[in-house]
């Protein structure tokens, strides 16, 4: 009998025992509803593998506002000045320094005598030139172009941080093996200052990562800096000349810190430095793992006058910035050299800057 006649027949039935179904579509019979061996119930076998999702990069968004990794400033040439000097056919640089020399002598009509004459020196530096590579492919500049990067772009820019960085480098500490010297060790620097003993203990502004120093102690050490100045200048230098005063962020915090009187350590500087100017770079700490170019002896400032009697006392120079050699198409690739030159720090008056180590 047809299922669906069946349920009609037995409606009746279920009715009596209290159970109305009004919309029956499917019906067992009573002789396969006692048949448990045909276990109708089981789910087919899947011939895929199982999956109820869809591919992950459907819902995976990449976001076009690219965050490129930031590195501490180039501050050398924002401290001590840029110059260009020679090119970088140039090897060797010479500086010429003139001196005035004589004697006088008690006047007569007749007497021929005093002299005056001129001392020279030539001193000297020597160049360094460096370079670096640029390579990409063309199914890497593609592949790059999917995830909508500018990939020749973003090389360019590598090349050009990487040589400034380096020409940054030079600026403060010159480069071994040559007469090229950094504004932080050249030879002919005055030794530097040793700090006040605090009241706190030993000789630094901050210990332990917390400000120790009082604002007096802290402007007591500039004080001194600059009073060193003076003495190496014979009195060439005023508190009213041009000077920059360079330190490291964590020292330049510590200028915050505010005596009895409501007044801070750079209230105090503009007050009786006014042409003074507070300049800051990461090279002025102490060598330590997370500073690799930092000053062994612990934190370190220099008090820098900007010229005497019209003569700079130096600047930073470089023969070559960036020169771009000449793009090279390989089979399915391109390179092109770039280079860069460094003279170091050109320090002409080194009695203009006084400096002090373990602040």
């Amino acid at each position: 009998m047809d299922p669906r006649q069946q349920w009609q027949a037995d409606r009746a039935m279920f009715e009596r025992a209290g159970a109305y179904l009004p919309m029956v579509s499917g019906y067992l019979t009573p002789e396969f509803a006692a048949d448990y061996t045909l276990a109708m119930d089981a789910q087919p076998t899947l011939s895929t593998d199982p999956n109820s999702a869809v591919p992950a990069m459907l819902t995976t968004m990449i976001d076009p506002e690219i965050f490129t990794v930031l590195f501490t400033p180039n501050k050398a040439a924002d401290i001590f000045g840029e110059r260009r000097k020679g090119d970088w056919l140039t090897d060797t640089a010479m500086f010429p320094v003139t001196e005035s020399t004589g004697e006088v002598s008690s006047y007569d009509d007749f007497n021929e005598n005093g002299r005056a004459g001129v001392n020279t020196n030539w001193p000297q530096r020597q160049s360094y030139l460096f370079q670096i590579m640029k390579e990409y492919g063309e199914r890497e500049m593609e592949r790059a172009g999917l995830a909508r990067l500018s990939w020749v772009a973003e090389i360019d820019k590598s090349a050009a941080t990487m040589l400034n960085k380096y020409s940054n480098l030079t600026y403060f500490f010159g480069v071994e093996g040559l007469q090229n010297y950094g504004l932080l060790n050249d030879p002919h620097l005055n030794a530097s200052l040793t700090p006040a003993v605090k009241a706190y203990g030993g000789t630094a502004w901050i210990q332990n990562g917390v400000i120790r120093a009082t604002a007096n102690e802290i402007y007591l050490d500039i004080e001194n800096t600059f009073l060193q100045l003076v003495t190496q200048t014979g009195g060439l230098v005023e508190a009213t000349d041009k000077m920059t005063l360079a330190l490291d962020p964590s020292s330049a915090v510590a200028l915050t810190a505010t005596n009895g009187f409501n007044v801070n350590v750079t209230d105090l500087l503009k007050k009786n430095f006014p042409s003074l100017t507070m300049k800051t770079a990461v090279q002025y700490g102490a060598l330590s793992a997370t500073n690799p170019q930092g000053v062994s002896g612990g934190n370190f400032m220099q008090l820098i006058v900007e010229e005497i009697e019209g003569q700079p006392t130096g600047y930073c120079a470089f023969n070559e910035k960036m020169r771009a050699h000449k793009l090279i198409p390989l089979t399915s690739s391109f390179r092109q050299k770039v280079t860069g030159g460094t003279w170091g720090a050109i320090i002409r008056m080194s009695a203009a800057i006084a400096s002090m180590i373990g602040i």
